[in-house]
């Protein structure tokens, strides 16, 4: 895509400050568009946002709703309504099996990761259908179609965002407003800190093209589908897995 194919477009970035959300925005800002981005951490937010231009950092908690809510709000005030959604936030949680997995640790993951994403999707959605126009990226996973051993709680948020994703694709399908979620095998960000090196090599050795995948190639697909060039996709799953998925 060329030129400023997102002027005068607003773009919410959940997850912004970094790795894959902070690639998406800075992607959608290179085409002209003013970036929100929604982040707990205010300090790498404000960071991030500086160097991208007509940007704000906005804190929230994406697994409150009222948080959710006044970060909304904020960026009506400070930039626009937002025309763009972008759902990056996410936790991988720990790596163990199933019988060993905490309690509060699977309800950690699942509340940022599934919970989360409903809420923003949740949030945004009337404003959109309202305007008549909207476009909504959630950052799925290839562990939700396929599952990831050691990684429970992840694989089912994931699988939970590719399904909220179908669900809410087709109840907005002749509106104006296209939901669509990306499903990358793994990507090289800041999250390897939280996976052991056993569960990086393993995922490492599932994806046929033998490497891992880098934050501008996710940013490149999210950018066309959050474009007003994606007009007849949605309630769909986008691979980036490096020849991964079977379907």
């Amino acid at each position: 895509m060329a030129g400023e194919v997102f002027k005068g477009r607003t773009a919410v970035v959940t997850g912004g400050a970094r790795g894959i959300g902070l690639a998406c925005a800075a992607r959608i800002a290179a085409g002209g568009g003013r970036i929100a981005l929604w982040d707990r951490d205010m300090d790498r937010a404000k960071q991030s946002a500086a160097s991208l231009g007509d940007a704000i950092a906005v804190p929230v908690d994406v697994t409150d709703d009222r948080s959710i809510a006044e970060a909304l709000a904020k960026t009506e005030k400070d930039l626009a309504a937002p025309d763009i959604l972008v759902a990056s936030a996410g936790i991988t949680g720990p790596n163990m099996t199933v019988d060993k997995y905490p309690v509060d640790a699977w309800k950690q993951v699942i509340d940022i990761n599934l919970t989360g994403v409903f809420l923003c999707n949740r949030a945004v959605v009337p404003g959109m259908v309202k305007r008549g126009w909207g476009r909504i990226v959630n950052i799925a996973s290839v562990a939700g179609k396929e599952g990831n051993p050691n990684a429970s709680a992840y694989s089912a948020s994931k699988a939970g965002v590719i399904g909220l994703t179908k669900s809410l694709g087709k109840e907005l399908a002749t509106s104006g407003v296209l939901v669509n979620c990306v499903a990358p095998a793994v990507v090289k960000t800041e999250l390897f800190s939280q996976m052991t090196e056993q569960h990086i090599n393993y995922m490492l050795s599932k994806i046929p093209m033998n490497r891992f995948g880098e934050v501008d190639e996710v940013a490149e697909m999210v950018a066309w589908l959050a474009s007003p060039a994606c007009t007849f996709s949605t309630a769909a799953v986008f691979d980036l897995s490096g020849g991964r998925a079977t379907y």
